[in-house]
């Protein structure tokens, strides 16, 4: 197992989480689990939010399943330290460019949202976990950055099934950990200011999680292949940029409709 890709995994699970806070109709769990609309409901953010948490760890486990089955068949298989981190360097360019929109197509973005009737059908404790678990497995809701399928693959190339395992429930932590950011939000007018500067972020963060992907392919490259794949990858960069500022203004397919937004 290289502890360059644990390091490099554990990064990219962090930016792909973070971006993921984020949703392409305007709403998230920021918008539907607050101490103002949990007051509403007749129950205790505190615990709503824990039970959210909760769920996302076990979601993120859920997604780490899957990672660890493909970590196994990695460690059977034997590759190299070189061709894992080369592996690695090739994932991170291609989840990048799919951010970027290189060629026109991007990763299936899985356009749905949790069912929000579940708030005034079901115990706090049932609509807290059953959408932490929703948005900490990271595909069962909207696929905000192709970061997420990086994290899978990184953490397979661990070799390692426990490592992987890992991984993907700390991506499902800090996921779940996101509502806290809805903490002191108690009137009307802090939900408008917080979703204001909210928003404000929301293409700073999606620029600096592509960024972490192309630097991921970069540090993985150079380790395998040395200076002159740093030099060859900064010159990809520039390229993959560039193709994206040419066919960001070609028409983008419709993202869908969410379930319950």
């Amino acid at each position: 197992m290289s502890e360059l890709i644990v390091v490099l995994a554990v990064v990219v699970a962090i930016a792909a989480a973070v971006r993921s806070t984020w949703s392409p109709c305007g709403l998230s769990m920021l918008s539907t689990i607050t101490p103002m609309g949990e007051r509403g409901r007749g129950r205790r953010f505190s615990v709503t939010a824990a039970w959210f948490i909760v769920g996302a760890v076990m979601g993120g486990l859920t997604l780490g399943l899957g990672a660890a089955a493909l970590a196994a068949l990695v460690s059977v298989a034997g590759p190299s330290v070189a061709m894992a981190l080369g592996l690695a360097s090739v994932a991170a360019w291609i989840t990048a460019g799919s951010d970027l929109n290189v060629v026109g197509r991007q990763f299936p973005n899985h356009p749905r949202q949790v069912n929000e009737q579940w708030l005034d059908r079901y115990r706090a404790w049932v609509y807290g976990a059953g959408f932490g678990w929703q948005i900490g497995v990271g595909v069962a809701t909207y696929i905000m950055t192709a970061a997420v399928y990086l994290v899978v693959v990184l953490a397979a190339l661990t070799a390692s099934p426990l490592v992987a395992l890992a991984i993907c429930g700390f991506f499902g932590l800090v996921r779940g950990l996101a509502i806290l950011l809805t903490a002191r939000i108690t009137t009307p007018v802090r939900l408008r200011a917080f979703h204001r500067r909210f928003t404000a972020l929301a293409e700073p963060v999606r620029i600096a999680v592509i960024a972490v992907q192309l630097l991921v392919a970069c540090i993985a490259a150079a380790a395998v292949w040395g200076v002159v794949a740093a030099a060859v990858s900064l010159v990809v960069v520039v390229v993959m940029v560039s193709m994206a500022r040419r066919t960001s203004t070609r028409p983008v397919r419709d993202a869908g409709v969410a379930v319950a937004g």
